[in-house]
């Protein structure tokens, strides 16, 4: 088979940092759910104007520093909605009794073989990076000349495209140098802007504050544009998505959130402000661009997320909305349901209502967080002219003897109608291990990577990635193959790092 030479799928995760250049689906169409608003969305909210601060360059910034008082360990989540369905139920969830998710394949059916690494360094190492921090929550993007990468707590380091560090890691709360976005609270976002050639970093801050960097060049060792955004909530999990109208979010607030922050202001360091949605019964997830093509003039961003019969009722769905933003009259911005297509029967929280902790480790009775109930980021979008996609995953009950745990990829397509399911997969190739932390991208030929953690009680934590090909039959990955085995398990906390992220290298 011949390789492409453009597309470089990247995967941060765990610390280490992989590029390969993986190989160079054809048509099907799903029902689309009869479509039903059931949640109850309120707003928009709109934010006070943020006057930004200009940092000093990265790369004048002093050595790293340790700050003792910071929290290394996260508590176990709560999620009150999922306590509510659950009804007190606790410890009752029969995890090897799941029903057999229906589109799990036997490995005789791979179309071929996953492509092995073309390259890899390690990436911001623990202690060194978050210090022993729990979760780590790796998270990392690349540019044409750059790969940036973070950590919790919150380390960025910078590399060139060889895996050499430019520079030492660095606190992204030095670049404010005072004040609430000091505090280095975590989990850590960073984008490339490939319509602006810019880099976004971010990071939460307590009670309740969004602190988003704006690199003021193509540089990332360059100077930032500073914003400190009161949100009202404390925004925690917080995810974003690059669209040309704005720099979108999600977080679990005291309710589900959407949120459009000005980008064109943000960009040439001008007063900022945002507009904000709430509620909702599942988070939903910002549309992210990748490739040279943007979306269509004036077209909204879009969010998904995923519903489940037998909790949010209805049929087993992707929940698509549009985010149209105006920035002139906030009283015309809308977030709305506009698709709603069916997809085939999955187990909702493979953990089961409310025991997010069912992923099994090698010699330890310590299981970690599956985050099942979430779409796991990225949501990739990509403009092919004549139609745009939308990839992404989440994790789901596979129920292959006592597997609790794998995972659930999807491709919508839309031809100049509304989103449709083009195909669905689910992997597990039926090992006993649980399969969690998903990524997804796909490149500009139609390829598509996935990369993830596998655990179970007879290995410890490892990340296997998958591919495929445009040209496979659809709903299939080639063979699953391995990045790195872990040689430990996790013994302190029960949260792992769930903000890796695949992306495409645009070089």
């Amino acid at each position: 088979m011949k390789k492409t030479t453009y597309s470089f799928i990247i995967l941060s995760a765990f610390f280490i940092l992989a590029l390969f250049s993986f190989l160079a689906m054809n048509k099907v169409q799903s029902s689309q759910a009869a479509m039903q608003e059931t949640d109850a969305i309120q707003g928009p909210i709109v934010g006070e104007v943020v006057f930004p601060e200009q940092s000093i360059a990265v790369r004048d910034l002093p050595p790293l520093t340790e700050d003792p008082s910071l929290i290394r360990e996260t508590s176990p989540r709560h999620n009150p909605l999922l306590f509510e369905a659950d009804q007190g139920q606790r410890g009752t969830w029969d995890r090897e009794n799941v029903p057999l998710d229906p589109l799990i394949r036997p490995a005789s059916d791979n179309p071929g073989e996953t492509p092995a690494l073309d390259f890899s360094f390690e990436g911001t190492g623990n202690p060194t990076g978050c210090g022993s921090c729990s979760p780590p929550d790796t998270n990392g993007d690349v540019g044409p000349n750059h790969y940036v990468h973070a950590v919790n707590a919150t380390k960025i380091a910078i590399y060139d495209k060889t895996g050499t560090p430019l520079g030492s890691p660095f606190n992204l709360g030095t670049l404010w140098g005072s004040g609430t976005c000091a505090s280095n609270v975590g989990d850590p976002i960073v984008l490339y802007d490939p319509l602006a050639d810019r880099w976004l970093l971010s990071q939460f801050a307590d009670p309740s504050h969004m602190c988003i960097a704006i690199s003021q060049t193509p540089d990332p060792t360059g100077t930032y544009h500073l914003y400190t955004f009161n949100v009202g909530s404390f925004p925690d999990y917080f995810k974003f998505g690059v669209w040309p109208d704005a720099y979108y979010m999600s977080a679990n607030e005291s309710s589900y959130t959407a949120y459009a922050f000005n980008r064109t202001n943000m960009l040439i360091g001008a007063a900022a402000t945002f507009q904000k949605f709430t509620g909702g019964t599942n988070l939903y997830l910002p549309s992210d661009v990748d490739g040279p093509t943007p979306p269509p003039v004036n077209a909204p961003n879009l969010f998904y997320t995923f519903k489940d019969n037998s909790f949010h009722g209805g049929t087993d769905r992707l929940e698509v909305r549009e985010f149209h933003v105006d920035w002139t009259t906030p009283g015309n911005t809308t977030f709305t349901l506009v698709s709603s297509p069916n997809v085939a029967p999955f187990t909702y929280t493979p953990c089961g209502f409310f025991n997010f902790s069912c992923v099994r480790q090698l010699g330890t009775s310590q299981r970690f967080d599956a985050v099942g109930e979430w779409p796991m980021f990225r949501f990739p979008y990509r403009n092919f002219g004549s139609y745009e996609v939308l990839v992404g995953t989440y994790v789901v009950g596979g129920g292959t003897g006592n597997v609790g745990a794998a995972i659930r990829w999807f491709e919508l397509r839309k031809t100049g109608g509304t989103w449709t399911l083009f195909q669905e997969g689910t992997i597990d190739p039926g090992d006993g291990h649980d399969r969690v932390n998903s990524s997804i991208a796909m490149d500009q030929a139609g390829n598509i990577a996935v990369g993830y953690t596998v655990s179970s009680n007879t290995m410890n934590p490892a990340i296997r990635y998958v591919t495929r090909l445009a040209s496979d039959p659809l709903g299939t990955m080639q063979t699953e193959a391995v990045l790195i085995n872990g040689t430990g398990s996790q013994t302190g906390s029960n949260r792992w790092g769930d903000y890796a992220a695949m992306a495409v290298d645009p070089a």
